[in-house]
């Protein structure tokens, strides 16, 4: 494996982020104050253990976020290239969510019945993405396991196929990986009683054999992917990739979900749409909703026909899908605005624009350093990578992550305001990012590797 640190003085990087961490811990005092008070009563001493994932030696505790800002307890206000790692990917409190949740909140919450919203979201989440029938869920996780449950009722199949270092949310037929070419069980995962590979099939992204492979025994229900991989680092499609492989999950008579809750940075109709792809089933989670917590799922016709079949067919009682919040009115106030006022192509071309220039600007950087990293992007979404070239699969993706590096090049840049994804490097542009603001991201990057290199 090529060694992610080349070109770099590593000494220099360690002396770096010793001194980083110091800074952070003399600048946020109130921060560290909460987290010691959190660790009385919270489990890790975080609301979600993950927040401990940052490069921080104790979380940062916000105060308040607006557009493309946010302010913490300690008074410094950052610019947000990580947005919610695509929850808030509209910015912070986008003023037409902020108004429609304000009006909502006199006029209830939840009472398990539609509310005039249903309609109008369903029917412009219709038109933008070309699937005439949707559901609602308050989370992507849930989106992609009430999928999997629909579509193993209506083919009869009982096998799902992903990709090899995927993160479809907190689904557990997901966490399958391959080790050495052999799917194994991912060993971070918590209290799993029965064995994922019994039914779930993983083969490497942009292989087309392995897919053929994989489809050719008719047992499986559907593949469920990101048409980009996003979690494990970007993983673009190779040319004339997710035609050919369209044509060979249809040849065996398997579905096709396509899983948009990142690459809704391609554009107002997602990565589909920009690209030609026909999903016979579509999720997309946080974003929808401008940072409320809900997810949508869309059918075909001839799919939606075969799930409504499958739930009448079926004795009465719990179908396993939904939940009772599931659709509640404050989440479809506030997906109306997001939709109608939000997400639309003015925002679009402003944060392609934005996303453009970043994406160049930090290929500049890295070049000026005489680093072999690479630079991917899609639609607002832009990372750089410790390669010279874009990895092709999950396997070559994880090969080439750097936890320590990563987390030393982050906190430089929080200690500077400025904030970018924590697991990855991954940025996003929002309407309310300016030309300002990656100017300086970009000038704080390239101070950043002056002091690696």
């Amino acid at each position: 494996m090529r060694n992610t640190r080349d070109g770099l003085n590593w000494p220099r990087a360690q002396a770096l982020a010793a001194r980083e961490r110091a800074a952070y811990v003399a600048s946020n005092p109130e921060s560290a104050r909460l987290a010691a008070e959190s660790g009385r009563n919270l489990l890790f001493g975080v609301p979600m253990h993950w927040m401990n994932d940052w490069s921080t030696p104790f979380a940062l505790a916000v105060d308040e976020a607006s557009g493309a800002r946010f302010r913490d307890v300690d008074g410094h206000e950052y610019v947000d290239f990580c947005l919610g790692d695509t929850g808030a990917m509209f910015g912070h409190a986008p003023p037409p969510v902020a108004r429609a949740i304000e009006r909502q909140a006199t006029r209830g919450y939840t009472a398990m019945l539609p509310s005039a919203d249903a309609a109008p979201v369903a029917a412009e989440l219709a038109r933008r993405f070309g699937l005439p029938y949707w559901q609602f869920a308050l989370s992507a996780s849930d989106a992609n396991r009430f999928v999997l449950r629909w579509l193993r009722a209506a083919t009869g199949r009982d096998k799902v196929l992903v990709f090899n270092g995927c993160y479809h949310g907190t689904v557990d037929d997901v966490f399958v990986d391959l080790v050495d070419g052999v799917p194994t069980q991912r060993d971070s995962l918590l209290g799993q009683v029965h064995a994922l590979t019994d039914h779930t099939v993983v083969v490497e992204f942009n292989d087309l054999p392995a897919l053929e492979a994989a489809l050719a025994k008719g047992d499986v229900a559907c593949v469920l992917a990101e048409p980009v991989m996003t979690n494990i680092g970007m993983v673009l499609p190779q040319p004339g990739y997710w035609e050919a492989a369209q044509r060979i999950i249809q040849r065996h008579g398997t579905l096709l979900v396509i899983d948009e809750t990142h690459t809704i940075s391609s554009g107002p109709g997602g990565y589909a749409q920009a690209h030609g792809m026909r999903a016979d089933a579509l999720v997309i989670g946080k974003p929808v909703g401008g940072g409320i917590p809900c997810a949508v799922y869309g059918f075909t016709e001839e799919l939606a026909r075969r799930v409504e079949q499958a739930k009448r067919g079926a004795p009465p009682g719990h179908s396993g899908v939904g939940t009772t919040l599931s659709a509640n009115m404050f989440a479809m106030a506030a997906m109306r605005a997001n939709l109608e006022q939000v997400m639309t192509d003015a925002a679009y071309r402003h944060m392609f624009a934005l996303a453009a220039t970043l994406a160049q600007g930090l290929g500049d950087v890295i070049a000026r350093h005489k680093l072999a990293w690479c630079v991917t992007r899609v639609g607002a979404r832009t990372e750089f990578q410790f390669a010279p070239t874009a990895p092709r699969n999950g396997g070559e993706a994880q090969a080439i992550l750097d936890g320590e590096l990563e987390q030393i090049i982050h906190l430089y840049l929080l200690n500077r305001g400025l904030l970018i994804t924590p697991f990855h490097n991954m940025l996003l542009v929002c309407p309310g990012t300016g030309e300002a603001d990656v100017a300086r991201l970009l000038s704080t990057f390239d101070d950043c590797l002056r002091e690696l290199v």
